[in-house]
């Protein structure tokens, strides 16, 4: 039988992973307005609550006035304007890095960086719950990808002493997430950096979701396991703890110049205009300043409140301190229904199902913000053990 888009929309619609958007009016803050009703927003990666603050709308405006609203080129053409090297050399300084480069999305970085540094006959070594955007850039590269257990760095110890030994000529790349974005869990830097310098392998980490928000300066999970300085490549973005738009790579000078001449992504893209440039500048700025670290302080005690509160309800949470907290319910229609319950008291936290993560491991996945208050996060407990046992999940 010919396949048709509407029998594909039907297969995916029979496995419960129909998708589709919901509209916000308004600014994205803790509370939002969706479709004409008042919710508290749980599944946003606007984690110190920067995406409507005055100083990144500020900057962003002025931006406008001073240099127009568009870069009109790829970075390679005419697309470089000061903003773009003002914004990298603020990057390098926040990582403690020689240079940084900036790419129009999270996903332009990974595809981007990954074929730059790696190709047919090199290794990929990555955990087996890395983003989808790491996954893609191994595929563009054409190197040979090996998966290792997640976050089992001894596995990878023993994977790595496999095939290095059988590919003693090509190069070497560890990838991970730093904070897993769906489960909230922390990769192992220290034993990661160990393997790195034992087998000669680069270090890449993708900290987009602990940039801003790890760290005594928020400078990332780097920071906060002491191993600045000691990965290759530092990738993060923009538009999660940063309230703005677009990724950034730290790197050495050496391999930011690689990166220049061989990352598609940033070769064939016209470059982020200048109102991002300037918001992005001005919440790198902000995160250093004793107002982010407020705002950083205040993300840990919602944290730890949300996932202690969940779990003396019952709730099975797993181990972790970062402001991603799930709750695995399993199927995707089970998961979708506990989501369409929590709209209906108010709460807007996003089911996660398939490809997004495993097949029978569809979640909750509830986003802590700094700008949630006490008052609100007591209140999502309460509407969420109310659905969570009328559904039968605890």
């Amino acid at each position: 039988m010919t396949r048709t888009v509407q029998n594909e929309l039907e297969e995916i619609k029979s496995r419960g992973l129909m998708r589709s958007t919901r509209v916000i009016n308004g600014r994205q803050a803790a509370r939002v307005t969706c479709n004409g009703h008042d919710l508290l927003l749980l599944c946003s990666n606007n984690y110190l609550g920067l995406a409507d603050h005055p100083a990144l709308a500020a900057a962003s405006a002025a931006a406008i006035e001073q240099y127009g609203t568009s870069s009109g080129a790829s970075r390679l053409v005419s697309g470089t304007m000061e903003l773009h090297e003002r914004l990298e050399r603020a990057v390098a300084s926040f990582k403690g890095t020689e240079a940084a480069l900036i790419f129009n999305s999270g996903h332009a970085a990974n595809t981007g960086i990954i074929p730059a540094l790696v190709r047919k006959g090199d290794l990929v070594f990555s955990d087996r719950l890395n983003h989808a955007s790491i996954i893609d850039g191994i595929l563009l590269s054409g190197a040979r990808p090996v998966r290792y257990p997640h976050n089992d760095h001894a596995a990878l110890a023993l994977l790595m002493e496999k095939h290095v030994k059988r590919h003693p000529t090509g190069r070497c790349l560890i990838v991970s997430d730093g904070v897993f974005s769906m489960d909230g869990d922390i990769a192992p830097l220290a034993e990661l950096v160990a393997l790195k310098r034992a087998f000669g392998a680069l270090l890449m980490i993708d900290d987009a979701h602990g940039c801003g928000v790890l760290g005594y300066r928020g400078r990332g999970s780097a920071e906060l396991l002491g191993v600045v300085g000691d990965i290759d490549i530092q990738m993060g973005t923009f538009g999660k703890a940063l309230g703005s738009f677009g990724a950034y790579t730290a790197v050495s000078s050496e391999l930011r110049n690689l990166l220049i001449n061989r990352a598609r992504s940033f070769i064939f893209s016209t470059s982020l205009p200048p109102a991002v440039l300037a918001a992005s500048l001005a919440a790198v700025e902000l995160v250093q300043t004793p107002e982010g670290d407020q705002l950083r302080q205040q993300l840990v005690v919602n944290s730890r409140f949300f996932r202690s509160s969940l779990a003396e309800a019952g709730f099975s949470i797993p181990d972790g301190t970062t402001q991603i907290v799930p709750i695995v319910i399993g199927s995707a229609d089970n998961t979708m229904q506990f989501s369409e319950a929590l709209l209906a008291e108010g709460l807007f936290a996003q089911g996660i199902r398939p490809p997004t993560v495993p097949v029978g491991t569809s979640r909750l996945r509830f986003t802590l913000m700094a700008t949630h208050s006490e008052a609100d996060l007591t209140c999502a407990v309460k509407s969420i053990c109310h659905v969570g046992q009328r559904l039968g999940v605890i």
